[in-house]
């Protein structure tokens, strides 16, 4: 399964789900028929309903496996459709739709973006005719800037109550829609589109600058992160990390703090490389004390990066700002972090970690420039 900046393109879509509709609603479902996006839809926190083969065909519609789900879940009054193809989708957005569902007595409410595109129509080819305008007039031209423009449906989510979708419709009733910023219309329809999503994510999506702060230290697990498993020997027969490279050097000059931490008793190993880093080790409670290193430095958590492996990993990383995992961390690891590497443990998984978060804080101290 491809990654959508460090995570399963699914996550983006249960996190935006569980970030918004958690609030309002009772509890969030990914229908699939495909073992791997079960596996990445229970591991961050969805429920799974197994579609059938009936409703699993290159000619199923989305409305089909609506229904289904339905047919199980009778205590369901209000679904909200949304497609995993829109990792720009917003919480908010899904919040405020959902009031108007509950609140305002809605029936249906669809997604919309306004598009300022002029329109015209299509000549078949061996067909005798000239092309006409759609949506102007081309003797009163506007310019684009003064015109409302038109509002198209984008597919990003549709939301219904049940009486409706019995019926089978994903729209009707006391109907609205729900129209998107610009910058979180994006949807993923063919190759080029993932690289676009990718930086409107980094620089609209939720977890962008309105929750971003300057990361100040990066607190790294040997074990697993630095290391792959295998012990590395150096000439005097010390054992010596795998993975540092210039990662360490690279965070330092950038004004990041970088402390180790293991579980066990590698301070030889470490001091061998002279990395010139903190390194804590023989540690039973990572969390209270990176919590100890934090109030030293006087930072707040979102100031603080975690790279993380193991189980003990796990509360270090849902507290940091930025947190990351190998890829081949353990799932509960992985499940707490908010990226996770290309990379496994001992390849440049630290490298890659640090060059994803000064990505993300380029994106955002550009956008805090320009608004």
């Amino acid at each position: 399964m491809p990654l959508f900046l460090g995570v399963p393109l699914k996550q983006i879509s249960v996190l935006e789900a569980k970030c918004g509709l958690q609030l309002v609603f009772i509890c969030v479902w990914v229908s699939t028929d495909h073992d791997e996006i079960e596996k990445v839809a229970k591991q961050f926190g969805a429920k799974v309903h197994r579609r059938s083969s009936e409703v699993s065909k290159d000619s199923s519609t989305s409305l089909d496996a609506i229904k289904e789900f339905l047919s199980y879940h009778d205590e369901v009054d209000i679904v909200g459709n949304i497609q995993a193809t829109s990792p720009c989708l917003h919480p908010t957005d899904l919040i405020q739709v959902a009031k108007m569902i509950q609140e305002d007595g809605f029936d249906s409410v669809f997604s919309v973006v306004r598009r300022h595109q002029f329109r015209w129509s299509e000549i078949k080819k061996g067909v005798s005719e000239v092309t006409r305008p759609q949506n102007l007039d081309p003797a009163k031209r506007p310019r684009r800037q003064d015109w409302d423009g038109e509002l198209y449906e984008n597919g990003s989510f549709y939301f219904a109550k049940k009486h409706l979708i019995d019926k089978g419709y994903l729209q009707g009733g006391k109907m609205a829609y729900y129209e998107m910023r610009a910058e979180h219309r994006v949807d993923i329809d063919v190759d080029i589109d993932w690289p676009i999503a990718e930086q409107r994510v980094l620089r609209y999506g939720y977890f962008g600058k309105e929750t971003l702060k300057e990361v100040k230290l990066l607190v790294c697990a040997v074990d697993g992160c630095l290391t792959n498993g295998h012990i590395d020997v150096s000439e005097d027969q010390k054992e010596i990390p795998c993975d540092i490279r210039d990662a360490i050097g690279l965070l330092q000059k950038r004004g990041v703090q970088v402390r180790l931490i293991s579980e066990r008793d590698c301070s030889k190993s470490v001091a061998a490389m002279k990395l010139g880093c903190m390194v804590e080790v023989s540690v039973t409670d990572k969390l209270k004390v990176v919590e100890d290193w934090r109030k030293e430095m006087k930072l707040c958590w979102k100031q603080v990066a975690y790279l993380g492996n193991e189980e003990s990993d796990v509360e270090c990383l849902k507290k940091a700002g930025m947190s990351g995992v190998p890829a081949d961390a353990c799932a509960a690891a992985q499940k707490a972090a908010g990226y996770i590497c290309k990379s496994n443990g001992g390849c440049a998984s630290i490298r890659e970690f640090a060059e994803h978060i000064f990505l993300l804080m380029e994106k955002v101290n550009s956008a805090g420039k320009k608004t």
